[in-house]
């Protein structure tokens, strides 16, 4: 069950995501939150410069192996603007964080990607359950889908996509 606290968090992720979109990054952001509540790490998608695994999540995975203990990662819970990839979602697993809550869903993304022409990834759109069955997760809160669809609109060259940046934002 997605919470208020949830949602405060989530709506980082969307500015996040933003801010990739403003740098020319595909629109993800996700943070890394302590059992105490104590934002411990944020990071957006930094694909545009060509390396197509630069994702948050992968990056909050690899923070979190560096930086705490097998305990600590196992209490701390990840919020992420789009559903883990099945990349990410193996990261996630292997280094043993907890909780996942994501705004936006990986059906949902590809429905809208869909709609836009954009060619299917190169790797299978598998949900977080899929490829880590072990892993608690919530989502996606519909509260922010509208919010999010046009960030992949405006990245994906719609320009009628109203997401509040300005034409070169990109």
């Amino acid at each position: 069950m997605i919470t208020d606290t949830d949602r405060v968090h989530l709506r980082r992720c969307v500015e996040l995501a933003r801010a990739a979109l403003q740098d020319g990054h595909q629109p993800f952001g996700s943070v890394l939150v302590s059992a105490e509540g104590a934002v411990l790490f944020e990071d957006h998608n930094r694909v545009g410069g060509g390396d197509a695994t630069r994702h948050p999540e992968f990056a909050i995975a690899r923070w979190a192996a560096a930086h705490l203990s097998p305990e600590q990662r196992a209490t701390a819970v990840v919020y992420t603007s789009g559903e883990h990839c099945a990349m990410c979602s193996a990261a996630h697993a292997w280094v043993g964080l907890g909780r996942i809550v994501y705004a936006s869903s990986t059906v949902q993304l590809g429905q809208w990607l869909h709609e836009l022409g954009v060619p299917p990834a190169p790797v299978a759109a598998l949900s977080i359950r899929q490829v880590a069955p072990g892993v608690s997760v919530d989502g996606p809160e519909e509260g922010f889908a509208e919010e999010v669809r046009r960030l992949h609109r405006r990245c994906h060259g719609d320009a009628g996509a109203d997401d509040g940046l300005s034409p070169s934002g990109r």
